[in-house]
């Protein structure tokens, strides 16, 4: 659908789940793609799935709550591919299940440096490079959990979301006028494995849990790939600072 022939794509957490669909995803479409996963075997099968169906890849593990990691990441992507065109922040973790009252300050501290610190240092970074030729395009993964509350014990999640959502806008405002266009996903639930590990904790199973949306249905990650593609593409070129919700309709409710 969409053409990224000559372009770089990087992508954080592209070792599993929406991270892998999407680094396929624009590798099938053209882009060269940079994977940065805290996971090592998974980073590196991601690149040979991408390499084995004709595509350009390379790995960087990074952890993105530390700063050093990502910004070596960023670094590789330009010395060896020569720039960043798409950014797609997609690492992130839950919390542990508990109501605030029960839930622990490091298990706070975890979620926040991961799903919050890890999309603003990604972003420090891409941006530094991306206003260097002005342009490019950044994709922030956050949730339908970003933008509504929920009564389930993962508020340090919830926090998180809703800090992505406000960090994507504010980008977007900061580089309008540079040519650089700052969006965000806000997804559901997905059928991955982050996804049956929130519903194992809830005892509840996958199946039930997509009926939670109208849709009566799980999303897949091909689903937030195609959504994060768009925005990345010239199709989207009028596009900044917005939340997509790809949920089902949940938010809708």
């Amino acid at each position: 659908m969409y053409d990224f022939e000559h372009k770089v794509a990087l992508i954080t957490g592209g070792g599993a789940g929406i991270g892998r669909a999407t680094a396929l995803a624009f590798a099938t479409a053209g882009a060269k793609v940079v994977i940065g996963n805290r996971n090592v075997e998974n980073g590196e099968e991601t690149v040979a799935l991408i390499e084995k169906a004709g595509g350009t890849a390379l790995f960087q593990r990074t952890d993105v709550t530390v700063a050093s990691q990502v910004e070596t990441l960023i670094a590789r992507a330009v010395r060896e591919y020569g720039g960043i065109d798409c950014a797609f922040n997609n690492a992130g973790v839950l919390s542990d299940l508990a109501m605030i009252p029960d839930a622990s300050e490091d298990d706070f501290d975890r979620v926040m440096a991961v799903n919050a610190k890890g999309v603003w240092l990604a972003m420090k970074y891409e941006l530094t490079e991306m206003q260097k030729r002005r342009r490019g395009a950044i994709v922030n993964n956050a949730s339908a959990l970003g933008v509504v509350g929920s009564g389930r014990g993962v508020a340090s999640y919830v926090a998180s979301k809703h800090a992505v959502v406000g960090l994507t806008r504010a980008a977007a405002l900061e580089n309008a006028r540079l040519g650089i266009r700052v969006n965000v996903v806000a997804p559901a639930v997905v059928d991955t494995d982050m996804g049956a590990s929130f519903a194992s904790g809830l005892k509840i199973s996958m199946q039930d849990f997509g009926r939670v949306h109208p849709v009566g249905r799980l999303g897949t990650p091909d689903e937030i790939a195609n959504a994060v593609l768009w925005l990345c593409s010239s199709e989207a070129s009028f596009v900044t600072g917005h939340s997509l919700m790809i949920d089902g309709g949940m938010t809708a409710q």
